[in-house]
């Protein structure tokens, strides 16, 4: 994939207010604020994300990722009484995990005895603090007693609701953070959008806390990005692929269902946008890349210096989504996991 040179990531870098960063999320969900941006004209609208259906149109179909967060933030000790933390990334196998652990000389070979749990042996020492771990019992129902939700280091404010930090539409457990664009959605919203003759089409991707560190190296082109596990079954292929035969448009809620989409594309047949997919995928967007899959994004706004806010570059160019980023930060729009929305016509 050839990209523009230079490709600087100082160029996503902007100046945010800590007091725009949204520390807990809108009740309802779906009256957050939605910043409407066209694409071809620049233009911007300011709206209630409840206002979604005005610009959507029969025929059209939602994409939505129904990943489920699992508290995976769990902590033990080791032989020597030291404090460990562990914060689970990705399933290996049955018994195995990869996970970020803190906490000091954790090498190959360490043991750690869960609180009121099973024991975990360290069985690899991977990149920092990552870590493979071996499990010497069942994880799951530990996990859902005494495992707690993983929020981004940003929120500081207690989560009274855990499901809060779930979409109303999640069902498979996988990932260790929400996909925020989905969490605006409410029962209401959706079934107002099927009353409109809008589908959604269900697809997994298995968020992965790497997807929202920044970018380290002054060339993104360099950055290795970890790879997440995603689905796009053969009912949702048939479903993208016959409202785009119709005229419809597919659009993206949140930047996994396009990566999803977007991986799903790779192998599409002529005349298709997409065909089924199950496997990982390290699909990096920047800015040249060309979309083959999606005519419209809804997001949140993202960190900077993230691949995140590269990937929505990518699709409105980067000066215009910094131009309205800007306008969101002179609007107080709030930022982040549970700030407001926007939606990239």
């Amino acid at each position: 994939m050839e990209y523009p040179s230079p490709l600087r990531t100082s160029d996503f870098d902007y100046d945010l207010p800590a007091e725009r960063i949204a520390q807990h999320p809108v009740e309802p969900r779906h009256n957050a604020r939605l910043l409407v941006l066209d694409r071809k004209t620049g233009e911007m609208e300011h709206r209630i994300f409840y206002n979604l259906p005005d610009y959507l149109n029969a025929g059209d179909v939602l994409v939505i990722n129904q990943t489920r967060v699992i508290p995976a933030r769990i902590f033990g000790q080791k032989p020597s009484g030291g404090r460990v933390e562990i914060l689970l990334l990705k399933r290996e196998n049955e018994t195995v995990w990869e996970a970020l652990v803190g906490g000091k000389k954790i090498r190959a070979g360490t043991v750690i005895q869960l609180i009121d749990g099973p024991k975990a042996i360290v069985e690899e020492v991977l990149n920092g603090a990552r870590r493979l771990i071996r499990f010497e019992g069942e994880i799951e129902s530990y996990l859902e007693k005494k495992g707690q939700m993983p929020l981004p280091p940003y929120i500081h404010e207690k989560l009274e609701n855990p499901e809060r930090y779930q979409t109303v539409f999640a069902r498979s457990p996988g990932s260790a953070a929400a996909p925020t664009a989905g969490l605006h959605f409410t029962p209401e919203l959706m079934k107002i959008l099927e009353e409109k003759g809008i589908r959604f089409a269900r697809v997994i991707l298995h968020v992965g806390l790497d997807t929202f560190a920044p970018v380290t190296e002054e060339d993104p082109r360099q950055h290795v990005i970890h790879s997440e596990w995603c689905e796009l079954d053969e009912e949702a292929a048939a479903m993208i692929n016959s409202a785009h035969r119709a005229g419809g448009r597919v659009i993206a809620v949140g930047t996994t269902s396009v990566r999803t989409l977007e991986s799903a594309a790779m192998n599409a047949a002529v005349g298709q946008r997409v065909a089924p997919f199950s496997g990982n995928t390290r699909l990096f967007i920047l800015p040249g890349y060309v979309f083959k899959a999606v005519d419209m994004m809804i997001t949140n706004f993202h960190l900077p210096r993230s691949t995140l806010l590269m990937l929505v570059s990518a699709f409105a160019g980067r000066e215009l989504i910094f131009k309205a980023y800007q306008e969101a930060i002179r609007r107080e729009y709030r930022f982040y996991s549970f700030g407001d929305a926007m939606l990239i016509r």
